[in-house]
């Protein structure tokens, strides 16, 4: 992640819940030296601890942090995540901020890895949405990538997804690729979203780089990959979870999104404690 881009990302979560003052800890705090303990209190997958240091570097005061368990790796209940050693009004105000973090990373690696798990005797792999948080986005791809899944395009800026609606406006599928790629790079990919094999057909034909197979049977989508599998690249979407995910995988497509790899995902159980 640009450095330059997560300050100002984290400046603003600061923001956010400092807007003016901390009015509890100003209370309180003798800016004396304390530590933080940061303990899991379930099991799961970590993520985002790479990001501790780069929030206690924005209050501009001395500390120390000491990370006791990798990104990606299982930690059981009980043991510890990290220790923070800083001023005790640093460490009050940036606690919330720091676990929100770690909470809500943790739920998506954990949920991802589990999912990425059941189908990994298979060729596709399990790729994000846009179905963020809003101003969360970079930390909840970056989630899934820990828990072993793949980014879709980050926003609208990097990949042109065509859609029903993009279709409608434009008038059709090959006229919606053909202005697509008049007022784009040449570099940009083109995928469209397709709910029959007639589109299938149109997309391809027009030139699109990735076919999505939204909401399809098992056995459409097998046989559409199987008849188009030299000519495109296949994402399977559309209302999947850990009851399906398997059988869409043995169709053999390449990817396959899964909204609620952020959008259901739940925080873990995280805190911490001064000594």
């Amino acid at each position: 992640m640009n450095p330059i881009f997560l300050k100002k990302v984290l400046e603003l979560y600061i923001l956010e819940d400092s807007y003016f003052s901390d009015i509890t800890t100003q209370a309180i705090a003798s800016n004396k030296k304390v530590i933080g303990t940061i303990r899991a209190k379930e099991d799961f997958i970590l993520a985002g601890s790479i990001f501790i240091e780069p929030l206690f570097e924005i209050f501009n005061r001395p500390y120390s942090i000491k990370i006791f368990k990798s990104e990606g790796k299982w930690v059981k209940n009980g043991e510890t995540i990290a220790k923070i050693e800083a001023e005790d009004n640093v460490i009050l105000t940036a606690e919330r901020i720091c676990l929100n973090i770690l909470q809500r990373l943790s739920g998506i690696a954990t949920k991802t890895r589990a999912l990425a798990d059941l189908i990994k005797d298979y060729r596709a792999k399990i790729a994000d949405t846009r179905k963020t948080t809003p101003g969360f986005r970079f930390f909840e791809k970056y989630a899934v990538r820990v828990g072993g899944g793949v980014s879709h395009r980050m926003g609208l800026f990097d990949a042109a997804l065509i859609k029903d609606n993009h279709i409608k406006a434009a008038g059709s599928i090959k006229k919606t690729i053909e202005l697509v790629k008049k007022n784009s790079s040449f570099t940009t990919k083109i995928e469209v979203e397709c709910e029959n094999e007639q589109m299938v057909t149109e997309a391809i034909e027009s030139g699109a780089d990735i076919i999505m197979l939204d909401n399809m049977s098992h056995s459409d989508i097998k046989r559409l990959v199987e008849k188009y599998k030299e000519s495109t690249m296949f994402e399977a979407s559309g209302n999947i979870n850990e009851n399906n995910i398997i059988n869409i995988a043995k169709t053999g497509v390449d990817f396959i999104s899964v909204g609620s790899l952020t959008h259901h995902a739940c925080w873990v159980d995280i805190n911490m404690k001064l000594e």
